[in-house]
């Protein structure tokens, strides 16, 4: 458990893997992929660079025929990869809604900051009402930046005047999270509701 100094007011939030499920093996699976075929599609030919290509501002049309052209034989697979985009929503992690709602109940000043492509967030912004508890929200795509970047979380502090030492940011990634934490952030790497909910009581914020 963490336990920090007082002074704390504001906690921001990344969303993927902390607030919403999102995995691209749901859609595979639901093909009737097997777990080795999968995890080779998405370790060698989808692999997360170039889905940061996307969170980073790259078209998905752009991207995805490109990379047909170097993997003809999974072409059906990568064009799914966009037009399926939805089905990769596993939906909330409820108990993280939870602590965002009591937080927001609570007068907290919420933000998020999220690798996310922006063709693709409109549709997240209409499918969870809970996006709309955030005072504002950087998006890697919007901005052409993405975590573990600095430059993004400058974007952060400089467009809604957060002060990092004041400042508990949550992340799932431990690569974003140490960013952060040498940014002047108390950063906390996310595993599941439970263990959040315990480190933010004992950081005097809930």
């Amino acid at each position: 458990m963490n336990t920090f100094s007082s002074g704390l007011t504001t906690v921001v939030f990344d969303l993927g893997g902390v607030l919403i499920d999102w995995n691209p093996r749901y859609v595979y699976r639901a093909l009737g992929g097997d777990d080795a075929t999968i995890e080779h599609f998405l370790q060698h030919v989808a692999t997360p660079e170039w889905n940061g290509q996307m969170d980073a501002g790259r078209p998905f049309a752009q991207a995805v025929e490109e990379r047909i052209e170097a993997f003809p034989d999974h072409a059906e697979w990568l064009r799914l990869y966009h037009t399926r985009w939805e089905d990769m929503l596993g939906g909330p992690i409820e108990g993280t809604v939870e602590i965002l709602r009591a937080l927001h109940e609570q007068g907290t000043p919420l933000y998020a900051l999220t690798n996310w492509s922006a063709e693709t967030f409109p549709r997240a912004r209409a499918l969870y009402d809970f996006l709309g508890l955030f005072r504002g929200i950087v998006v890697s795509g919007e901005v052409r930046k993405i975590k573990p970047d600095p430059a993004i979380f400058a974007h952060l502090t400089s467009d809604f005047g957060i002060q990092p030492s004041q400042s508990v940011f949550i992340d799932d990634n431990r690569d974003n999270v140490e960013v952060a934490r040498r940014l002047g952030f108390h950063a906390l790497h996310f595993t599941d509701p439970e263990t959040l909910r315990a480190d933010l009581r004992a950081a005097g914020l809930l």
